[in-house]
């Protein structure tokens, strides 16, 4: 049975889109950090890729990165949505439920902060998989588990105060202790997966919700509240969150999560676990023996 989809897919492009319009430099800080990270690990590989693939990195700075890093030939951009003639222009458009990618088509598939926005993470992963020649490398990062936990926390408590109930406002993030194992089952060789936590500060909620709004990254959940929330809701959560969750002077923490992934699609060169029972040396025989009293 087909499971209902957790995302509104047109909210999503709406939101994309409307993010490129009034993007700024100094909120595209996660983009930022997310190309960096990817450029550095794929700068640490000893191996150039003829074909590479910039995967949902809607802003360019994936691409740029890949560029520069001297290591890839041609670069394709693909996204979820087909931009008007203001906005920098993928390559085509893609489905996250049926990528329209052809089987071991590239050497080398990045995706920079797209992928806590799919509804079927185990099958775009098998899927990219599927889309890597032999011995190609897929690249990833995503917003972990313990993402915004302090947002969700405040609205949360500020909701359940003024209405009596909760309704779904800051999206569910993957259990980043789950991914290592998800690549695997994805078929990937050699699979890593890292997490690293950034606190950011900010003067108040607002600031935050603001930066979030032009990042694009704002409740695009199916089951989200289609009405307008009350203005006092964000108003309690901002006074709940100053009381929680500022340092002394004043200003407030956000917690962001990111999940560095990476893996190779099966190669017969590629390194292989030893079997059981075929080392040359006994374990025995290299512990010190343990002498009686």
């Amino acid at each position: 049975m087909q499971k209902e989809p957790l995302f509104d897919h047109n909210s999503l492009v709406l939101r994309r889109k409307l993010a490129l319009k009034r993007y700024e430099n100094d909120s595209g800080f996660l983009m930022e950090m997310a190309a960096d990270d990817l450029q550095e690990r794929l700068c640490l590989t000893t191996k150039s890729f003829d074909l590479g693939l910039d995967l949902g990195g809607h802003t360019g700075l994936v691409y740029r990165a890949l560029k520069q890093s001297g290591k890839v030939g041609e670069v394709l951009r693909g996204d979820f949505y087909c931009a008007d003639p203001n906005l920098p222009k993928p390559d085509f458009v893609l489905d996250d439920r049926a990528l329209p990618l052809a089987a071991e088509r590239f050497d080398l598939i990045v995706s920079a902060l797209h992928l806590q926005l799919v509804d079927d993470l185990p099958g775009v992963l098998y899927q990219i998989k599927q889309s890597l020649k032999p011995d190609g490398l897929f690249l990833g990062t995503m917003l972990g588990q313990d993402t915004l936990y302090e947002l969700r926390d405040c609205l949360m408590l500020a909701e359940m105060e003024l209405s009596g109930g909760v309704s779904p406002r800051v999206i569910p993030f993957a259990d980043t202790k789950d991914l290592g194992g998800l690549l695997q089952r994805a078929g990937f060789a050699l699979p890593v997966s890292d997490v690293d936590r950034i606190t950011v500060r900010y003067d108040s909620a607002f600031n935050l919700m603001q930066d979030l709004r032009v990042m694009g990254v704002t409740n695009p959940l199916k089951d989200r509240l289609k009405s307008l929330s009350p203005k006092n809701l964000f108003f309690r959560a901002a006074e709940i969150y100053h009381d929680k969750y500022a340092d002394e002077d004043g200003r407030i923490r956000a917690t962001f999560t990111l999940a560095s992934l990476s893996g190779w699609a099966p190669h017969e060169s590629q390194q292989k676990p030893l079997k059981p029972g075929s080392a040359k040396v006994s374990l025995a025989s290299v512990l010190p023996s343990k002498q009686g009293n």
